[in-house]
């Protein structure tokens, strides 16, 4: 047994589709969009559901489009955005309790003056901050809490900009301020001659050479340089977007006061205004609603702005719902970094199963340049359809009983001893081991007649089949539509690849009727409209039988109502509702013609309509055909069943 070489890990497989997983089931996914088809969406449209719904075993963009969202209301509804005000406040009830205390132990009018002067500072937390800038502090704990104040206000205003900064800048000397700013006046001079139209490329390069280090992200250039500080900038701008009036109003003063020094806010906000106008395109006007317990200082809350913008541009990327929208706009690192490597595997499958659907051809455009499904996707779904109703029909049948032998038969696996008469081709490998047997007893002649056997076949008689189905509106709006739509798929399937010698003319009805491609039928979209003409069905159904006069003719029809249209002369359908004597009339005429034909008749019944079921019992006796009830789901097999029975 091979043992893991000691420093290698194993795990699962995150770099793609696993390469050991089953491969892409086309056929599952082609019965679904091919069911999608059938009830009347476009081919393009089934890809885009299968692609949100996913399949068995595989998350679709609809469930990873939730996990975002879920993320999102998780960020908003755990933290609220007034960490470093609180943290501020807290500070500042600090630095005024143990200034407050020393002078209470202290008699002198001094003491009192500077107790007048704490009482009269302004009641919001950044006016009191600001005016104490000047007062000199007699307790070394509250001036110790009070340059703790500016020291978070500058750390927390540099972290919204620049990552990592907070810690970064954590007990920072004047020496450490002074190169941040001389890190911010490069920069805006960086950024002001690019916005001047400048060839950047030399400055910046000296640029990061002396303050790389505060881009750990390693941008390349100055275009790369803006994109990341502009995320950043209009992700605090959201921040403060978010916050009520006030203390947006408290953190703007508060600013000033970063590292004892309204440089630094002057510095950045020059940056802001800079940035809003390369990168007009991001969401400086956004904002956010946190409920949460959990209090974020500024440079935290910018980071959840951010990430909540990043979560809503992969939820528009997931949803696909945009113009143009395909699997390959998906930003897989994203997907990565918010719903973890799984979450990547399971877009890059679906992205893999889109691909192989397109690359097997499973699409073709038509003639007006929409998507349909091509001739191959046909006849994988009608493979499908058809094992559906072979299965509840308790299992393959077609082939004819008659067991007859005859030049055009096609071979059965069987054989049988040769008769004068035959012409069907020897089985050589059976003769021969005849041969071989009858010389083992002794006779000695090297080949005789009654070595002979040949290969069984059985006679297939031609028919001609027109499969006339109701297309009016009860169709649709009573459930019947896709599984008429699976019968056509079944028998067509069937007949083009058992009884090819079968010609199939595929009929619709409503108002009119009309020839169609299986194509064009699965395709058909519901459309209301009145009428069942059922004449105008048998007259396209007569002269597809006429077409082949040598073939055994049969009509099925599948309808779920009485005839209400006929054809006239000049081409008119005429509608009457009840059904109209004149509709009858031309109905049961066209009917006649087609007994005359000798074809064999079967009328399939849906629904559980008295009258329809009496007209139609009647017509049936008429012209000697049959009449079936099925339940739609059993509408595919009882056709298929009934084209077997008539076959044989």
């Amino acid at each position: 047994m091979t043992r893991p070489t000691p420093g290698h890990r194993y795990g699962p497989y995150v770099d793609g589709p696993d390469p050991l997983a089953p491969p892409v089931d086309l056929r599952a996914a082609l019965d679904e969009i091919g069911r999608d088809v059938m009830e009347g969406s476009s081919p393009r449209t089934a890809l885009q559901e299968l692609m949100r719904r996913g399949m068995e075993g595989r998350q679709g963009l609809d469930e990873l489009t939730r996990r975002v969202w879920e993320q999102r209301r998780r960020l908003q509804r755990e933290n609220r955005l007034d960490g470093t005000l609180e943290e501020v406040r807290e500070l500042l009830r600090q630095a005024l309790e143990a200034e407050r205390d020393t002078l209470a132990r202290d008699d002198g009018d001094d003491a009192r003056f500077r107790e007048m002067q704490l009482d009269a500072l302004p009641s919001d937390t950044g006016g009191a901050v600001r005016e104490l800038n000047e007062y000199d502090f007699r307790s070394p704990q509250a001036q110790d809490a009070y340059d703790r104040i500016r020291d978070l206000l500058g750390r927390e205003l540099l972290d919204q900009r620049f990552q990592g900064m907070k810690q970064a800048m954590e007990g920072a000397t004047p020496e450490d301020i002074e190169r941040i700013r001389e890190m911010l006046d490069d920069l805006n001079q960086l950024l002001a001659n690019h916005a001047a139209g400048q060839d950047t490329a030399e400055q910046f390069a000296e640029f990061m050479q002396q303050h790389g280090e505060f881009f750990p992200e390693n941008p390349q250039n100055t275009e790369e340089l803006i994109d990341l500080l502009a995320a950043r900038a209009a992700a605090a701008q959201r921040m403060l977007n978010s916050l009520s009036a006030e203390q947006r109003a408290e953190l703007m003063e508060l600013a000033q006061q970063a590292f004892g020094d309204p440089r630094l806010a002057q510095s950045l906000a020059q940056l802001d205004a800079q940035l809003q106008g390369l990168r007009p395109g991001e969401d400086w006007d956004g904002e956010g609603r946190f409920r949460g317990e959990n209090p974020m200082g500024m440079g935290e809350a910018a980071r959840a702005m951010e990430q909540l913008g990043q979560l809503d541009a992969l939820a528009e990327q997931l949803s696909q719902s945009y113009p143009g929208a395909t699997l390959e706009d998906i930003d897989l690192d994203a997907v990565a970094r918010h719903l973890g490597d799984e979450g990547r595997v399971e877009v890059q499958a679906l992205t893999e199963l889109q691909r192989e659907l397109e690359r097997q051809g499973l699409f073709e455009r038509a003639p007006d340049g929409s998507l349909q499904l091509s001739p191959k996707a046909l006849r994988r779904l009608g493979e499908s359809v058809l094992r559906d109703v072979v299965d509840r029909i308790g299992g393959r049948r077609g082939e004819r009983e008659n067991r007859r032998s005859g030049a055009a038969g096609e071979a059965t696996g069987a054989t049988r001893p040769w008769a004068f008469g035959d012409t069907e081709a020897w089985n050589v490998p059976r003769t021969l081991l005849n041969a071989q047997l009858r010389r083992a007893g002794g006779d000695s002649r090297n080949l005789d007649v009654t070595d002979v056997e040949i290969v069984e076949t059985e006679t297939r008689h031609r028919a001609a089949v027109a499969l006339c189905v109701d297309t009016s509106w009860s169709m649709v709006q009573d459930g019947r539509w896709v599984p008429m739509k699976r019968t056509a798929l079944a028998l067509h399937q069937l007949i083009s690849t058992r009884f090819r010698g079968d010609d199939l003319k595929l009929v619709t009805f409503g108002r009119h009727a009309k020839s169609v491609e299986l194509g064009e039928l699965v395709g058909l979209e519901g459309v209301w409209e009145q009428g069942t003409n059922l004449h105008h069905a048998l007259l396209l159904a007569g002269q597809h039988l006429r077409r082949n006069p040598d073939a055994q003719p049969v009509v099925l029809v599948v309808t779920d109502g009485e005839p209400t249209a006929h054809l006239e002369r000049d081409g008119h359908a005429v509608f009457d509702w009840p059904m109209s004597q004149e509709t009858l009339h031309a109905t049961v005429a066209e009917l006649d013609r087609l007994t005359g034909l000798k074809a064999s008749f079967t009328f399939f019944v849906l629904g559980d309509d008295p009258r329809l079921a009496e007209f139609m019992d009647g017509i049936a006796r008429r012209c000697g055909g049959r009449v079936v009830a099925p339940t739609l789901d059993g509408l595919g097999a009882e056709v298929v069943a009934d084209y077997l029975r008539t076959r044989r």
